[in-house]
């Protein structure tokens, strides 16, 4: 109850009207409680002043911890955990505990009695925390009568409790080990139905490794060393666990606890190198089976790409993995990168770090995907669903067969996962090829202007040229020059290429949006949830039927709703991988237009730096041909520039007429001259007019040019990124 400070305790009293000894026992096994302090032992709280009175024949009070979340078998009882917890809640309640454990051997305490009801939850800040409880209470076994000392469950305790004999610490390992296997599988691994003397006379027979006496739907009792089936835990951590608890139900307690690594006791060291596993879990799409793989720190991709090419026989260089969102991983990167932590919230999902795997040499994926492996008594209810069962048989057996149905929905929806994961890393490759087409369009368009305004400008010269010969300037090489480069650009240019990858593109793109109309997304009667969703309300109702009305009976209408399940799974497999042969066909058209494309938009900066190289040579001839025009005027030149060739003149006078030799008088050859130096100045201001006209030509065929391109690159540049679908 909350008092001062918002704490909350509860308060326990414990009344027994058997053994006059038992009261002074509970006094001094309240001692052990109050000096513990560990996160995972409940903490014991003082008893509020006036609290003590209101104890019933004066027992103590015993203030403890509260804890909200209940106890272990609340949690165990859930219709959710009928065959054992999820792997995530798994590994927390075991390091809890054995951090418990730990702690109460090294202070030299024997719990004794650890199960369930003594176990109880508490909501951390990231995950649910366990603590143990009941310390001290009913331990004096010795003393009189088992069965009216000890209060719980029999099948927890170590045989040699039962056989009231010495014991030590590994009374607490067989418990531990009795209570993680109903963790891992949900029911008890020793004949968790039978009577207590049968029971001991019957277990006893058992090997040191075996881990599980059961019977079977006929009644004969059979011993394994495997963790049986169903349970939730991957191939990796089942295998490691089921050694483990082989180390914890050892029969005789010398043995028990015994790692053959760390020696005597070295069960909780074993239990360290467990939980502290690295495991990278991947799904191989083309068989739908989970690989889950050890990594180290520094271990990178490339070399868990060999473990998987010996798993699963793809080649390394074949392998490409994807997370969920599409996204591609590199080899060289360290494998923990992508590996989430299970411990901080038990209620995770479990494919939160799963990764894809796909072989990039398949064009097309087949469903063949093989059914998990069912339960001996589910296959053997399936083969006869109308065999009669008594109530604690059926109980189990329709929780397995719900448990089936569950895990076909699961692992139906990871490989739905993986191809959405495929559809994701094309739709990837599809804004890449997007932004490229984009980027190669603008190029096109910007070569296109300055292949424009080039030939614009070189049949502007070459009509320019044809007009002023008259005047008298001529150049051969300077006219061949202009029509070479008249002919150079007639080569550039890739408008075709660019409209038949634009073609090409949109195609992709409209079968890439088809492809996104997935049938896997619309909502069909009969899904997996939906017969799910039966199979838990029958199994419910039966689990909830009243004492009186618990009988034997048979299994055909939960037997129906597996076969339908079965059916309706594999349907949906189809789908799946006919929806991921599209996909994969789809990105194989994309990868094959990558290079294309660079090949264009190499071809056009190519062209690009030809037309900018002819322009530049253009513009040094024109220069020229002004300078010469210019020396011309100014006075009598001798040869001509680079690419000109050019009649030898005498005088500015004959820039563009030849005047005969003679003799002239002195007053002719002055009137002359001032003819001469009149026409002259004339030409030279025709000639001036003529480059205005030509610069203002070309001003004017510049400004006429499209130049939408530079409009189009600066909206790219400042508009958000877009992903087309």
């Amino acid at each position: 109850r909350p008092w001062s400070a918002g704490l909350t305790a509860a308060l326990r009293t414990v009344i027994f009207q058997v053994l006059p000894w038992f009261h002074s026992s509970c006094v001094l096994a309240s001692f052990p409680l109050l000096r513990l302090n560990h996160p995972n032992v409940v903490a014991a709280r003082d008893v509020p002043e006036g609290m003590q009175k209101l104890a019933p024949n004066d027992l103590p009070l015993l203030a403890m911890e509260y804890c909200q979340g209940g106890d272990l078998r609340k949690y165990l009882n859930q219709l959710e955990n009928c065959c054992g917890l999820r792997e995530e809640a798994i590994l927390i309640l075991l390091s809890d505990i054995a951090s418990a454990l730990r702690y109460l051997h090294e202070n030299r305490i024997i719990h004794r009695d650890l199960k369930p009801e003594n176990i109880v939850l508490q909501q951390g800040e990231q995950r649910l925390i366990h603590k143990i409880i009941d310390l001290g209470y009913a331990k004096e076994l010795d003393q009189g009568s088992l069965c009216t000392s000890f209060v719980g469950t029999l099948q927890y305790l170590a045989p040699e409790l039962l056989e009231q004999q010495k014991y030590t610490v590994t009374v607490d390992y067989w418990s531990f080990g009795t209570l993680a296997f109903e963790c891992i599988t949900g029911f008890r691994p020793f004949l968790p139905n039978w009577q207590p003397v049968q029971w001991h006379t019957k277990v006893r027979q058992k090997s040191e490794l075996d881990i599980v006496v059961s019977e079977d739907l006929s009644g004969e009792v059979k011993f394994s060393s495997s963790l049986p089936c169903p349970n939730n835990l991957n191939s990796v951590l089942a295998g490691r666990l089921e050694k483990w608890l082989q180390l914890m139900l050892m029969w005789h307690p010398r043995q028990r606890g015994t790692d053959p690594t760390y020696g005597p006791n070295g069960c909780f060291k074993a239990l360290d190198d467990i939980l502290n596993l690295k495991l990278l879990h991947v799904l191989n799409m083309v068989t739908g089976t989970v690989h889950t793989y050890p990594v180290t720190e520094e271990e990178t991709l490339q070399s868990v790409k060999a473990r998987i090419q010996s798993d699963t026989g793809i080649p390394e260089q074949d392998q490409e993995l994807l997370q969920e969102a599409g996204l591609a991983l590199f080899s060289q990167k360290l494998a923990t990168k992508h590996i989430a932590d299970s411990k901080v919230n038990d209620t995770a999902a479990a494919d939160t770090d799963l990764l894809f795997l796909f072989d990039n040499q398949k064009v097309a994926y087949e469903a063949q995907v093989a059914l998990r492996p069912h339960p001996e008594s589910v296959d053997c209810i399936l083969q006869d669903p109308k065999k009669n069962l008594h109530f604690f048989q059926l109980r189990k057996v329709w929780g397995q067969i719900w448990h089936t149905i569950r895990m076909l929905k699961e692992d139906c929806n990871r490989l739905q996962q993986g191809q959405r994961a495929a559809m994701m890393n094309l739709l990837r490759y599809n804004s890449t090829l997007s932004k490229m087409k984009n980027s190669m369009a603008s190029l096109s368009q910007q070569l296109k202007a300055k292949l424009d305004f080039f030939k614009t400008s070189i049949q502007i010269d070459l009509e320019k040229y044809k007009e002023q010969i008259e005047f008298g300037i001529t150049s051969e090489k300077l006219l061949f020059a202009w029509k070479e480069m008249e002919q150079a650009v007639e080569l550039c240019g890739r408008e075709d290429d660019v409209d038949q990858l634009v073609k090409r593109m949109m195609a992709l793109q409209t079968d890439i949006v088809d492809l996104q109309r997935s049938p896997l997304g619309r909502k069909q009667g009969g899904t997996l949830e939906d017969l799910e969703e039966q199979a838990r309300e029958l199994y419910r109702r039966l689990r909830e039927k009243p004492r009186d009305q618990r009988t034997s009976g048979d299994s055909q209408e939960i037997v129906r709703l597996l076969l339908q399940a079965i059916q309706t799974f594999e349907k949906k497999v189809r789908v799946i991988y006919a929806q991921l042969s599209k996909t994969v066909v789809c990105k194989q058209k994309a990868l094959e237009l990558f290079p294309k494309v660079e090949k264009v938009m190499n071809l056009m900066n190519e062209d690009e730096e030809t037309v900018v190289r002819l322009q530049e040579k253009r513009q040094k001839e024109l220069w020229n041909l002004l300078k010469i025009a210019c020396s011309k005027v100014r006075g009598p030149v001798t040869g001509s520039p680079e690419s000109m060739n050019t009649s030898r003149l005498g005088s500015p006078g004959q820039l563009l007429l030849q005047v005969p030799s003679g003799t002239y008088n002195l007053s002719e050859s002055v009137r002359k001259s001032e003819e001469l130096l009149l026409e002259s100045q004339k030409l030279c201001s025709q000639l001036e007019n003529v480059m205005h006209d030509t610069m203002k030509d070309q001003e004017q065929s510049f400004m006429a040019l499209d130049w939408s391109w530079l409009q189009l690159q600066v909206e790219e540049t400042s508009s958000p990124e877009q992903t087309q679908m």
